[in-house]
């Protein structure tokens, strides 16, 4: 027993004495930290398993997304984005300091370890759907060091840990990982608030594709016809610029998104009437729960006890409101298609029922409140200024 604790104790010196010799480990190929491999561990996760990434400009949150034993995407863990440069909205032309939106691939040649900017990787910036729209651009990243005019910084020791994070997918055999970059997270709540956006048919467009992501957990197949997006699509070659044909989705998931796409857009109009009522919030949260669409709306100028008032609630306009019939809020739950919900998972939850004489309480089924934080645009440098 001595005599093999011995050759232990040795062995390691061994391994610390050429460890010293060999100097620091680099940057970018510094092993992943234990807490991000115990969250790994707990969510059945290995480290060379796929990955996807999401980046929300308003939250200023790039999410990373793990394949987990079930095969399918699952949240590993959001970072704060440090910095950001430019406005909600696409990058339209070199030198313009705008963060890309859109769908972008990320190969072992767009990973940059002698970056300028700590570590970084090039999201692929112009894409085809941006080479449809004659936008310009370059070294548009996820970097490193803080700063930003045209890309998404991180603080240093969050790019090492995301950048090793994309290494060991390489390394475990992903050719390529899928950047999603949104200016907000898609909900109805968030898409009523810029309802009056320039960008609003883009972003409509961008919510296609998040849906298709939320509904199957899988990385949606992206192409570009008609000059936009289309997902999933198993169409051959499609012409960026030429109208679309007959698109060939598999059934299960297009009955899914065409299913939540119908309850978002529910959602929206009754967030709109809330904004344009003058009873509109903070930005809110995803997870909106729908209920099946009853179509009696409130009688105007009705108070909660069911009186007469010149208060909020007589200035409303005439809704058309799910679940509202006269005095009882009743909800009939959602019956989804069985064959989307086996392939997909995804299934609509029905909304709690309302109780109580609040005249506003219905609108409640629909939003939960969550303020964030105020999107950090900084821009410092230029966005063509060499290599990142």
């Amino acid at each position: 027993m001595r005599t093999r604790l011995l050759g232990a104790a040795a062995a390691c010196g061994m391994a610390l004495a050429v460890a010293a010799c060999s100097g620091p480990v680099p940057k970018h190929e510094r092993p992943l930290g234990f807490a991000i491999q115990r969250d790994m561990d707990l969510r059945g996760m290995d480290k060379d398993d796929p990955i996807l990434m999401r980046i929300f400009k308003e939250e200023s949150e790039l999410e990373v997304w793990k394949k987990d034993g079930s095969g399918k995407y699952a949240l590993l863990k959001t970072y704060e984005i440090c910095k950001w440069s430019g406005e909600l909205g696409p990058k339209h032309k070199e030198g313009d300091r705008q963060a890309p939106e859109g769908f972008y691939q990320v190969t072992p040649a767009n990973m940059n370890p002698n970056s300028s900017y700590h570590l970084s990787f090039n999201l692929g910036f112009p894409n085809t759907f941006d080479r449809a729209h004659a936008r310009t651009g370059s070294h548009l990243m996820v970097h490193g060091d803080c700063q930003s005019a045209g890309c998404y910084a991180m603080e240093d020791e969050q790019i090492e840990e995301i950048y090793a994070l994309a290494r060991e997918a390489f390394r475990g055999g992903q050719k390529a990982f899928q950047v999603q970059a949104y200016p907000f997270r898609m909900t109805p709540q968030n898409l009523a608030r810029h309802r009056n956006d320039p960008n609003k048919a883009f972003w409509r467009n961008l919510k296609e594709g998040n849906d298709h992501f939320e509904v199957t957990r899988a990385a949606p197949q992206v192409g570009v016809c008609d000059r936009r997006y289309v997902f999933n699509a198993s169409n051959g070659d499609l012409d960026p610029s030429a109208r679309c044909p007959v698109l060939d989705v598999p059934e299960a998931i297009r009955v899914a998104v065409a299913e939540k796409a119908r309850q978002d857009d529910k959602a929206m109009q009754v967030a709109i009437a809330r904004l344009e009522s003058g009873v509109g919030g903070p930005p809110v949260s995803a997870d909106v729960q729908i209920a099946q669409a009853g179509d009696t709306a409130p009688q105007r100028g009705a108070t909660a006890s069911g009186g007469e008032s010149g208060g909020l609630l007589s200035r409303m306009p005439r809704l058309r409101v799910p679940g509202l019939s006269g005095g009882q809020r009743q909800v009939r739950s959602q019956q989804a298609s069985p064959v989307a919900t086996a392939v997909t998972g995804y299934a609509p939850q029905p909304a709690p029922v309302a109780g109580g004489n609040d005249p506003f309480a219905v609108f409640d089924l629909f939003v939960t409140v969550d303020a964030r934080t105020l999107p950090k645009a900084h821009a410092e440098r230029s966005d063509a200024a060499g290599t990142r």
